[in-house]
Formats: C-alpha cells, structure tokens, sequence
C-alpha cells in the first residue's frame, strides 16, 4: 500500500488552482469557456453601464481571432494603493481571486460579476494580458501573463479626457482546446447585451474581415422577443405583446418580462439575471411558469372555455410561448460561477405574484388577444391526447411483436438492459449488413434504414406515423412519442445515427435529428442521441493505419507524418461510404467503444435550436436560400 502523509498534500497558491482546474471556473476549455472568458470582461463593462457610469462598450476582435480587446467609458479600474496589499488596486483586482468593488453593495447596486473571480480567471488562463486605465486625465498600463504581473503599474505620460478601462487578452493555447474565437457568435451575443440594456451602445470591430457592427435597442426585451419570433419565421397567436417593466418589487429588484404566444410546437423562454444568461433556469423561471399556469387557467375557468373531459395541463399552456425574462438584483445567488441558474428562494414567489397580477389584467382587458390564447391551448390539448393515443396504438404493436417489430431490419442485442443497450440507426441495406457483422452482438443493435426519411417539419403526426422507416425506428427505441413518451421505457440508452461521412449521409442525420427534436425531445435533452464519425479516408504509411475524418484531417496526419519521414510513403484510400467498409474495418473505427468517435447531440440555446430546426427545415424557402447565400463562401470543397 501507498504511503499518504502530510507531503502529499498540494496547496495552490494564487491562481494555480484556476489554471490548474478551469473547468470549475469557466465551465470547460472548448468554445463555451473560451467565450466565457471575454463575457467575463464584458460584464464588468456592462456594470458600469447598468450603475450609470457609463453608456458605450467597444469590443474588438483583432486579425489574430485568438485575441481581444474591451474597452467602456466608465469610471476607471481605481489604480491607487490598495490600503491591505500595498500594490495598485487593478493588480490585486487582477491576480487576486474574490477581490473586486461588488461586494457590499457601495459602488454597485446590481452586478453580474458578484464574486470577485471573473478578471482574475481571465488573467490566469490567459497568455498576455494588458490592462490600460484611463483616470485623473492620465493612461496607466500594467501587463501580465498567465496570471502573474510582468510589469509594475506605468504611467505612460499621456494627457487624455474621459474615463475607462481597456483590458486586451489572448487566451492561453496550453489551457483551451483551441483559442480562435467565433466573430458571429459574438455578436449575437454583445446585440443581446444591448437589448437587455436600453440605451447601451456596443461597436463590434472584427479586424479580420473590416467589419464593424453598433448596437443600439431602445425597445429593450420586446424588441428583442419580436426578433426572436421574426427571426424563426413564426406565426403568433396575439398582436398585443405582454409586457412588465416594475422597477421595484421589493429590495430594489427590478423585473423586466415580455411573452407573447405563437403557433410553434414547443416553448421557448430565456432568462437573464443583471444582463447574465441563466441557461439553467432558477427560481425567477419557476414563478414566472406559476404565474402563467395559474393566470391562464383562471381566466378560462372564469369563461367556462374548457370543455368537459378535456385535461389542460401547465404544458398546454405555454406550449408555443415565447418568452424573455429579465431581472435586476443586488443580491443574486447563482449556482456555480458560471452563473447558469439562480437560487434565490424570494425569487420565485415575487416574479409569481408581480406576473400573475398583470397577465390577468391584460387577458381580462385584451378579449381578442385571450380568446386567441384560450384556442391555443385547447389545440395544444387536443393534440396532446391525440399523440397520447397515437403512442399507445405505436407502444402496444411493439408489445405484440417485440422481437418480430422488424423482421430481417432489426439485429436486436441479446442484452436486456438499457443502460448497456446501443442502438445503430444505419444509412442503407449495404452498410446495416457490415454493422451487423462487425458489431458486438451482447450490447449493439443496429437498424437500417432505406433511403431518406420524411421531414418531420412539415409532415403532419399522422403521415409521420405512417412511414415505414420512421415508423420502425419508434418501435426500436420502445417508448412512444410526443408528448406521452416515456423515458424509462427506452429499449437503449445510446442512440447513435450512422451514416456516410457526405452530403446525403448528413442529410439524412439532420432529418432524423429534426424528428427527434420535434416528437422524442427527451432523449436529447437526457443524453441519449449521438451522431457516430466514421472515417473518410484511410492513410497507410509503412506499418501505421491512421484513419481520417475529413481532408482537414487528412491533411494534417499527412504533414505530422512528412515532418518526422519527409521521404515517407503514405497511400491514400477514400471510402464512398460505410458499405465499402469490410466489417472489421467499420468495427475498428466507428463501432469499438474503446476507439470510435461519437458527438452527443445536445442543446446549449435552445431558441437557436428552434430558429434553426424551423428555419432551415421548415416550409418557408426563403430562410434556407438567405441561409444558403450568406455561407456559400464555405462551400469550397462541397461534396455532391
């Protein structure tokens, strides 16, 4: 046994322990925490704004795409002595985790950064970092990297007006998987900012392409919802928008809230706390849904507009709705740094109350707009029992036939527990042949589909139900769909589509993604979807195999390997797709757990996933052509 004393006990002194798990503080290291470094820095800009110190940001993304710079028009990160530490203010601010001017509440009255870590995190995983301050008509500068100081405060001897801080950063490679940051995702992102913030005015520079881009909306959140529905090319059920703008609820929070309902098939809601996306809800979304469930459901049993025997339920009633919630407070109790959900208890049952009383009074003041609301919601239930139905007609035919649903389709697992079942939807007889050679038969199911399958965007229920191909892959899974699924019937707890590595395989991907987003949601939602990667190309240099998913790739393994053997030999072989494979070759790189590459489907923003899904796969044309033409320019090497 191993010795275990006091001298395997490691302090990390400073900031070591972010760098050394930055996943605690900035979610992870791929594009969402490398993105979370510079809404850290943003935030602290938007503060000032939100306390009135300030009115405009500037946010340049430099030529790089690996590097960027902040800068605001408030007071000025102080850069006096700090009385304790006896050095400048911005280096204790900078490389000193849970310092800051937020927390008694003096300077700040409401503030997303709350915990005195966001700029000492960025400064830590960061590989430069310079900081300019402009105060008392001077420009001081001091630098750092990876979170220690490379330079004492400067002076640098320039008179100048105005206040503000300017905070460039380049993310450390070491630290991220990779540091080029996406321009478009920024953007939308920063726009959002100034819809939360009426008057704020935001400038987007992107110096690797010459663009800029200002950002102003003086119609705060119902701007902002009205986009949203616009942008997915949604029908809405009421032209009179619901709106709350209560500057004091109590403790001087203020709740800004906007919903209007439409004719989508699922709800969409986001919510923000102090300007920060709260992704994982929080108690201010849970009294926001007692408040809709509770006014809607008394104005219709006030007006008798429930039929007898029909069940309403809470997701009858905002199926459909939109919805933007913003709150300010000075207080917020997030869950984690990343500040994806808010804890505090008060929350809910102020926001309950504040938007009970008013959606009451607007549906009694707004006849067309509540009888248009009221015939929503009875659809929404209709259409609820009438897939109920349909999944108990699906349920009992896979019970009747549970190991004959699909002869001579289906090579079910011989094991009988979900938790270690697979499942292999596989494009085309050819490939489901090699599959079920190659797969391991305890746990791995595999079944293959012909051709392409219906677009589950514009087909009705019933025509969906009628599809051969779909209509098997429903029975596979064993657990019904819409709104009746049930989760813990799911025959396999891995889902994964396998199709060819071109054009038509990820067409067919994205129509199947697309049924299961709209009729069984809870298998993405809960992990279950995976998209299988199988391999392009394979390369043979003497004795080594590399397998390659794309030219990208390709290209790469081929350079890594000329760089250790210039003279090296490599032979090229590209697959047409997954029936050329031999069994054990598809075994070797798609279906062995030990080696295969799996994407799990998930949702991070689920109102751009409903843009997307309704936009791109929708009726409307006019989307995927706008679509089409504003990224043709990546289409270099388009495989048809």
């Amino acid at each position: 046994m191993s010795s275990y004393s006091g001298s395997d006990i490691v302090v990390l002194e400073g900031l070591e322990a972010v760098r050394k798990r930055p996943g605690m503080y900035i979610g992870g290291t791929g594009k969402p925490g490398l993105h979370h470094l510079l809404w850290e820095i943003v935030d602290n800009s938007v503060d000032e704004t939100v306390n009135g110190y300030a009115d405009c940001i500037e946010v340049t993304l430099h030529k790089d795409g690996a590097s960027v710079t902040v800068t605001d028009n408030g007071r000025g990160i102080p850069v006096d002595a700090h009385p304790k530490k006896k050095i400048p203010a911005l280096e204790v601010i900078l490389t000193t985790l849970h310092s800051g001017g937020k927390f008694e509440g003096d300077q700040y009255v409401t503030s997303g950064g709350l915990h005195g870590v966001g700029a000492s995190v960025v400064n830590a995983l960061s590989k430069e970092l310079v900081a300019r301050v402009r105060r008392d008509g001077k420009i001081f500068e001091q630098r750092f990297a990876r979170g220690r100081r490379t330079s004492k405060l400067l002076d640098l001897g320039k008179r100048v007006r105005g206040t503000g801080t300017s905070i460039y950063f380049a993310p450390d490679p070491r630290i991220f998987d990779s540091v080029k940051f996406d321009a478009a995702h920024i953007c939308e992102q920063l726009e959002v900012k100034t819809y939360l913030n009426r008057g704020l005015r935001i400038i987007f520079r992107d110096e690797g392409t010459d663009q800029e881009v200002v950002f102003v909306h003086e119609g705060g959140i119902t701007e902002y919802l009205a986009n949203l529905i616009k942008a997915g090319d949604i029908p809405t059920v009421h032209s009179d928008v619901f709106s709350i703008f209560q500057d004091t609820l109590e403790n001087g929070i203020r709740l800004e809230l906007a919903l209007q309902w439409t004719e989508s098939t699922s709800e969409c809601l986001r919510s923000y706390v102090n300007g920060i996306p709260t992704r994982d809800g929080g108690t201010h979304e849970q009294g926001y849904k007692d408040a809709v469930r509770t006014a809607v459901r008394a104005w219709m049993d006030t007006h008798n507009a429930i039929p007898r025997g029909l069940d309403v339920t809470p997701d009858d009633i905002r199926e459909g709705l939109f919805g933007i919630i913003n709150m300010f407070m000075s207080d917020p109790q997030f869950q984690g740094q990343t500040k994806d959900k808010l804890n505090n208890p008060s929350a809910r049952s102020l926001v309950a109350s504040a938007v009970r009383i008013a959606l009451e009074q607007f549906l009694n003041t707004h006849p067309t707009a509540s009888d248009a609301i009221g015939v929503r919601v009875l659809q929404s239930a209709r259409a609820r029992r009438a897939s109920r139905a349909a999944a108990r007609s699906v349920r009992s035919k896979a019970r009747r036939n549970r190991r004959l649903t699909l002869p001579g389709k289906l090579a079910d697992c011989s094991s009988m527990d979900p938790a270690e079942g697979e499942l292999f939807i596989v494009e085309g007889d050819s490939a489901g042949g090699s599959a079920k050679q190659g797969r391991d038969r305890k746990t791995q199911a595999v079944l293959p589909l012909r051709g392409k399958v219906l677009n589950a965007e514009q087909a009705t229920t019933k025509k969906l139900l009628a599809n051969a191909e779909l209509s098997n892959v429903v029975q596979a899974l064993g657990c019904g769909l819409g709104k009746t699924l049930e989760l813990d019937k799911l025959r396999y707890h891995k889902v994964i589509l396998l199709m060819d590595a071109d054009s038509d395989g990820h067409h067919i991907a994205t129509l199947l993604l697309t049924f299961l987003y709209r009729y069984m949601r809870p298998l993405i939602d809960q992990g279950h979807v995976f998209v299988a990667e199988p391999p392009l190309y394979r390369l043979d240099a003497g004795k080594e195999t590399h397998w390659a998913l794309d030219e990208t790739e390709r290209h790469q393994i081929e350079q890594r390997l000329r760089r250790k053997n210039p003279r090296i030999k490599i032979d090229v072989q590209r697959f047409k797709g997954l029936g050329e494979m031999m069994p054990k070759t598809l075994k070797e790189t798609t279906l062995d757990p030990a080696r295969r590459r799996l994407l799990k489907i998930t949702i991070p923003e689920k109102t751009r996933a409903e843009t997307a899904i309704s936009g791109l796969m929708g009726r409307d044309a006019s989307v995927r052509y706008r679509f089409i033409m504003e990224n043709a320019y990546l289409a270099e090497d388009l495989d048809v």
